[in-house]
């Protein structure tokens, strides 16, 4: 048992646990009742994600449960599915099965490769989407559909025939949660005293809408189902509820190593939320994912080892056995006004303040993921985000590399020994000389050949060599060039040496029938033999360089 858990940090975690469920009640209640399965699914998936990501997962101080963005996705999958909770929580067990397959398969060091702007753009927007379901709740109206359009369409209205008394209390709920003094936080958390606050204030008053009854006890067991022509929604939801989950969990684990000055394991943590998924699939919770500002309080107030998050779910169990008549109270509009707290939380003020002193692309990148997020989807924010990022990645890599190969960097000789800065002093412009660097994109591959024809001259150059020394490996778009090159080369009659070419590249080269086009008396091992073999042929050619001179 000592070896599971580390009971030397008991007092700290049973604190923290504590603090962190308290944070996460009135937090489970919103999330449920905005996700369409009802207040008491939120505290089931607060429950069931949190005891079990926390008892197998691979950050001890993270505390799990449901989270903005995996209450948008879930919510869009409870409409589209008609609330059908066999098909609903199929949905939820199978993105579990894919996170535990995504840690097994050692998937997690991937997942963390987005780029910063896409991440920033897609939780920006998931932020945007949460206020704009909300504003609607906020003056005691609801939205006729499901959907970000759906809900910004009924502002106008909301806002010209408020329910006076849910737009007291909702604004009562704005003003809490936004200006709680932290020092107060430390003994009553914000979201918490506004939950209580509201409630209380609303008793008041008539005509306020409710959560209404909400269930008491144990969930019950939900059997998952299937039908082919859902197959495939309930598949792709599911996919992107478990990537999702990946992505924001790994991030709130960077961020408990950050305050712990500890390294999570990123492979079990998918293995231990999608436990927690699954599980909640089962029994009617709402999917859940690692949750930043419960984490960061659970690690503030003294949380440090997995007991902390195990107890926050237990403290949401009793709370559910004994508590759950009195939540019936709660106003919409002060869960409204609790969420629109979250989402503004989510969204990436910080960049946005600075993003016009950085790279102008990032935040171009941003925007649109932005956009894309709330107007189109999830998925097709993510993909493209990522496929601009990498095709852009890929071109400033290819430029900086086709820079070094022209020889149009500052360092294009940098390397070459005293004896091999000789040789290609003493030859002159006959020479030309082409470090290739390092690893070729295939960006930098498709144009390679074009910049050495440009940097050879007709007239004076008789002789080129190609060093490979910092290529470890080579795939086809690279191979092809250097193919490419070596037959400008005997077209035009110049004389072309290789070196430093590895066995991994030679292979690849062999493979592909590039090697036929470098006759074995052009390849060396090292670049002094290279470079001494060019300056021989140039100085035993006077003809030749003559006609260079």
């Amino acid at each position: 048992m000592t070896k599971f858990f580390d009971f030397s940090h008991l007092r700290g975690d049973v604190f923290g646990g504590l603090t962190a469920g308290v944070v996460a009640l009135p937090l489970a209640l919103a999330f449920g009742e905005a996700s369409g399965a009802g207040p008491i699914a939120g505290v089931y998936g607060a429950i069931l994600v949190g005891f079990f990501a926390a008892l197998f997962g691979g950050t001890p101080s993270q505390i799990s449960g449901p989270t903005g963005p995996m209450i948008v996705v879930f919510a869009g999958v409870f409409a589209s599915l008609s609330g059908d909770l066999s098909l609903v929580f199929a949905t939820v067990v199978l993105a579990g099965a894919l996170q535990i397959a995504f840690g097994l398969l050692g998937f997690g060091q991937y997942i963390r490769l987005v780029p910063y702007p896409v991440v920033s753009g897609f939780m920006s927007g998931i932020g945007c989407i949460i206020i704009a379901l909300q504003l609607a709740r906020l003056f005691g109206h609801e939205p006729e559909a499901s959907g970000t359009i759906p809900a910004l369409l009924e502002v106008p209205n909301a806002v010209t025939n408020p329910n006076p008394a849910a737009l007291g209390v909702g604004l009562l709920t704005l003003a809490m949660v936004f200006f709680w003094p932290a020092t107060w936080g430390r003994y009553l958390p914000g979201p918490l005293a506004a939950l209580i606050t509201g409630t209380v204030v609303s008793l008041a008053l008539s005509g306020v809408p409710v959560l209404g009854a909400i269930p008491t006890g144990l969930p019950e067991f939900i059997m998952p189902a299937f039908s082919s022509d859902t197959l495939l929604m309930v598949f792709e939801a599911a996919m992107i509820l478990a990537v999702l989950g990946a992505i924001d969990s790994l991030l709130t684990s960077l961020v408990a190593d950050n305050m712990t000055r500890t390294r999570h394991h990123s492979n079990r943590e998918l293995i231990g939320q999608g436990v927690g998924n699954m599980v909640a699939g089962f029994f009617g919770g709402i999917p859940g994912a690692g949750a930043t500002m419960r984490t960061v309080v659970n690690i503030r107030t003294g949380g440090v080892t997995k007991i902390s998050g195990m107890l926050h779910s237990l403290l949401l169990l009793a709370v559910v056995l004994v508590l759950a008549p009195l939540a019936s109270k709660i106003p919409h509009a002060v869960l409204a006004g609790i969420l629109v707290k979250v989402g503004y939380d989510i969204i990436d003020i910080s960049y946005l303040k600075r993003a016009h002193r950085g790279p102008r692309f990032d935040l171009a990148l941003m925007v649109l993921v932005l956009g894309l997020t709330v107007f189109v989807d999830l998925i097709t924010a993510v993909v493209a985000g990522v496929v601009i990022a990498a095709i852009a990645f890929v071109k400033q890599v290819a430029d900086a590399q086709l820079a070094a190969a022209a020889g149009e960097s500052d360092d294009s000789n940098e390397g070459l020994s005293d004896a091999e800065n000789a040789l290609v002093n003493e030859c002159g412009s006959s020479l030309t000389y082409f470090d290739l660097g390092g690893p070729l994109s295939f960006g930098a591959a498709a144009d390679l050949g074009h910049h050495v024809r440009e940097r050879i001259s007709l007239e004076t150059h008789t002789s080129l060599v190609l060093d490979f020394s910092r290529v470890p490996f080579m795939d086809v778009s690279a191979a092809r060039a250097v193919e490419t090159i070596a037959q400008d080369a005997a077209h035009s009659g110049k004389h072309l040496y290789v070196c430093g070419i590895n066995a991994e590249v030679s292979k690849s080269l062999e493979g592909l029938g590039v090697k036929d086009q470098l006759p074995s008396g052009s390849r060396f091992h090292t670049r002094l033999e290279a470079l001494t073999a060019a300056r021989n042929w140039i100085f035993e050619n006077p003809a030749s360089q003559a006609e260079n001179n």
